[in-house]
């Protein structure tokens, strides 16, 4: 890969279709075998300067990749913990109202195989297996949220995500990059989609790297193979 890591690095990573490859549902990903040594490897040559950013929560994030990551944040940014077994630290925004989620489960039941995830602040509709159901859905939000200022509507990988406003994963490189080990590095962000694209800019705007991976790695499989590449060498 031609990506070359600045001087004293830190790595902020996304996870799905980052380290691991997205899937039909999201409980469906497969973290592949090597994964969870490389990234220890990684982390352990840069003084536990690494970090995973997800639109996950922490709790799903923990099941996958279990005491790999020094700092982990979840939800973009909405629920972020510093150190590992550490405490997690959530940002004091409203929640999603309930007659919101039960509308959004009206609008899903009608196309099967389309799903409803619920999360802290905030639910994601998700149409990989119905994508028929994409302008639907998106058109659905819309009206929802037409006179509610807290959350905003973002798109993922054929998924739309209802987020909290001010939540993002800028916001949790911010936060990260505050406190040790990460204070004082480069931060070089990677990620693969547009709720990634708050977190590049903020890397970037800090001196640092925020890369694609498409641009970069064509996928996440090119992703793993460069950070087992740097796991080999002297970082």
């Amino acid at each position: 890969m031609s990506v070359v890591l600045p001087a004293r690095a830190c790595l902020l990573l996304d996870l799905d279709g980052t380290l691991i490859d997205i899937a039909p549902t999201p409980d469906s990903v497969v973290v592949p075998v090597d994964l969870p040594g490389v990234l220890i490897a990684l982390r352990d040559r840069m003084a536990g300067a690494l970090a995973i950013i997800s639109g996950r929560p922490i709790s799903q994030i923990d099941g996958l990749l279990p005491d790999v990551a020094t700092a982990v944040a979840g939800e973009h940014g909405y629920a972020v913990r510093h150190l590992r077994g550490g405490a997690i630290d959530c940002a004091d925004v409203v929640t999603v109202p309930e007659a919101f989620l039960a509308e959004a489960a009206a609008v899903v039941a009608r196309y099967p195989g389309a799903i409803l995830e619920r999360k802290a602040r905030g639910f994601v509709l998700h149409f990989r297996l119905a994508p028929e159901a994409g302008p639907v859905f998106a058109a659905a939000l819309s009206a929802m949220l037409e006179n509610w200022p807290h959350h905003r509507v973002a798109s993922a990988h054929m998924a739309w995500e209802v987020k909290p406003v001010g939540i993002d994963k800028g916001r949790a490189v911010r936060e990260i990059m505050a406190r040790a080990p990460f204070a004082g590095r480069v931060p070089v962000f990677i990620g693969d989609d547009a709720t990634d694209e708050d977190g590049m800019a903020v890397a970037r705007a800090m001196g640092g790297l925020g890369l694609r991976v498409q641009e970069h790695f064509l996928d996440a499989a090119g992703v793993r193979r460069w950070l087992a590449g740097l796991a080999r060498s002297a970082v």
